[in-house]
This record gives structure tokens, sequence and C-alpha cells, in this order.
């Protein structure tokens, strides 16, 4: 076995549910001492953060990840433990095999290997980790992201290692996500006795129009880049669990995943409109998870393009798809910033793995990224 698949056990082993570390972050930063790293850690409320530098000059790359993974669930649904590191055919099981203990592992591996080939590289090498993605997400990456802004320190280029192939490494690299802004509607009405409707006010049968117009609203018609901005309601309570009561309030909760066509602020407003326009007394309290954003042709995406052609073989289709990561809050500072890594099929399924072959692919595509960068050759 090679050295990314030891690591990538070692990680497995310790059972870091958001936003308990669990000592990935201190072993990771071990292995990057040992390498030249600067290391600091930076833990903010219950979060545990580590920011780690080789060099000081720019341009500076960035790998940036989670050590942090979703609970497994009931141990016995799994064919092995959840954090007992597993091979059968050929992939490796356990929670965070694939999000994303695989990616930071070979993150690791490849610069050692990277720094071994350059031992000075035009330019400086990063790792931003954090321990609350598969969380609120903040305390974690913004606020490492803050402190560095506020002291001045620029990331370039930025490579994020979430879980992005659908059939095999390198075949999907993501090059920016679509925003995601969260509502919390609550309509009111007037609670009543279900034979005298006269005297009550349903919130449903008041809401239920206004809801048909926002599932039917076209809000944007997305772009090169972006589909459409979706609108999806994820919660509907109402009612008091009887039978004969009208109820007197109605709470929704919702979300849009918006494109750079659009921006939060328009969306509130819009809806509010829409809702005054059917007469609801209603208060909304909005909750803003990341602003979508694009990382264009660039230095960055064609080191990856390449080296996922040299590494693998095949042309990999650039995509915005999917859900929101942190680079979400890395991209706003002006780095380049992509997301590469290891198939999707089982994350934060049971029986969560990862290839064997895929970590080897991964740690090739890494350190021909680094070389295409960093390597004073490459310029």
């Amino acid at each position: 076995m090679t050295a990314t698949f030891d690591l990538a056990c070692e990680l497995i082993r310790r059972p870091s549910v958001t936003p308990d570390d669990a000592g990935c972050q201190a072993l990771l930063a071990e292995r990057l001492a040992a390498l030249g790293f600067a290391i600091e850690p930076m833990r903010f409320g219950e979060v545990d953060n580590l920011w780690a530098r080789h060099g000081d000059a720019g341009p500076l790359f960035c790998f940036a990840g989670h050590t942090d993974v979703v609970p497994p669930g009931p141990a016995e649904a799994w064919t092995s433990p959840p954090f007992v590191p597993t091979v059968r055919e050929g992939q490796l099981y356990g929670r965070g095999a694939a999000d994303m203990k695989g990616s930071l592992a070979a993150m690791v591996t490849a610069t050692a290997a990277f720094l071994r080939e350059c031992p000075s590289p035009a330019g400086s090498i990063a790792f931003l980790l954090t321990s609350d993605e598969e969380g609120p997400a903040v305390d974690g990456t913004l606020r490492v992201v803050e402190a560095l802004e506020a002291r001045g320190e620029k990331i370039d280029w930025c490579l994020v290692g979430e879980p992005t192939a659908t059939a095999r490494v390198g075949d999907t690299i993501k090059n920016g996500r679509r925003g995601s802004l969260n509502g919390r509607l609550r309509v009111r009405g007037r609670q009543g006795h279900v034979a005298y409707p006269h005297l009550a006010e349903n919130p449903l049968h008041a809401f239920a129009p206004a809801l048909a117009e926002l599932v039917a609203e076209r809000w944007d018609e997305g772009s090169e880049h972006f589909p459409p901005t979706t609108f999806q309601v994820s919660n509907l309570a109402c009612g008091t669990g009887a039978e004969n009561v009208i109820p007197g309030e109605l709470t929704a909760l919702f979300n849009f995943r918006f494109s750079t066509a659009l921006d939060a602020p328009t969306l509130q407003r819009r809806v509010a409109a829409l809702l005054d326009r059917h007469g609801l007394r209603y208060e909304i309290d909005w909750r803003l998870s990341g602003n979508p954003f694009l990382t264009p042709a660039g230095a960055l995406v064609a080191a990856a393009r390449a080296a996922v052609r040299d590494g693998c073989g095949h042309e990999a289709e650039l995509s915005t798809s999917g859900g929101t990561s942190d680079g979400r809050f890395i991209a706003p500072t002006g780095a380049q910033v992509l997301e590469l890594g290891p198939r999707n099929a089982t994350i934060h399924q049971v029986d969560e793995c990862v290839g064997l072959d895929e970590l080897e692919a991964l740690e090739t595509i890494y350190v021909a990224i680094l070389r295409r960068l960093l390597h004073p050759a490459a310029g």
C-alpha cells in the first residue's frame, strides 16, 4: 500500500464528527512540519482550524479541506465499522474516506513528493483545514480567511479536495458553485373551529396560491456556467394536530440555489413583493449560506485540466453543479478556486468508500498541478 493509503487510514480511524477534529489536524500538522511548514492552529469557538505555510514568497497556492465528517448513523448498518478503515475489492471503506480524508491524504503526500523534487518552489504552498465544514461553517474556513485578510495574507490559487468525480477521478472539476439562500417564513392567520371558517383565517389556504406562484416563478435564465436559479420548500408546518381546529400559523422553510445572474437582496425583494401581492400577514428570516462564485479560464484551470489529461488520459469537464463548499469563503478574496477530488457516489452514505486507484490518481494529479504552477522550470 502507498503512503497516501496509510495516511488516509490514519485519518479515518479518528472519529472526527463535526465539530470534533479528533486529532486529525495534529496528525497532518506533524507531517507538514516535517516538510518545513510553519504551523498555526486557529481555534474559534468550538472549532479547530489549521493554517500551515511553506515559504513566504508569492504566488501562494493553497490546499483547502475539512477534517470533520458527518455522523455515520447506526454502526450495525455498516458492513464494517465506520471508523475502522477496511479494504474490500479495491475500495477503502470508512466514514470520510471520500469526503474528504482521502483527498487530504493525497494532498499531503503530493506536497511531500513535489518538495522532494523541487525544494525551492517559485512561490509558497499552504494548507487551510477546518473541522466545521459539515456543520454550521461559522467558526471554520470563514474565520480563518478573515484572519488572513486582516493581516494581508492573500491566497492566489486554491484547490479544495471535495469529491467531484462521477464515474472516474478527474472527469469533473468544479470551477464554481451556486449561491445558497435560506428563508424561514411565518404566515399568520387566526385559529378557529373548522365548522365556523368565517370566524377564523386559515394561513395554509392563504399561502397556497402564493406558494404555487413561488414554485412556478422563473427566477432567471441561468448562464453559460450556471443552470437557472431553483426554489425548493424543505419543511412546511401548520396545524395543532386536531382535526377540528383551523391553524393560526404556518411556518415554511425554503431555499434558493442561485447563479451569478442574481444576488441575495434581489431574491429577497422579489419574494417579499410576491407575498405582498397576495395580501399575506407574514415575517421572513433570511440566512445567506454563501454567494455564488466562478473561476474562469486562467492559470489554475489550465494546470488542473492538464494534470488530469496527463495523469488520467481524459479531459475534465468544468461544472458548477451540486451544493456549497468552503470555496465560497475563499473565492471572494480574489483567489482562483477549484474543487477536485474522488468520486462522490458514496458520500454521506452507509459504507462510504474511495477506490485505492483514486487515491493514487489524486496524488498524481495534485503533484502535477503543483509542478505546473510552482516549479521554477514551468515559468
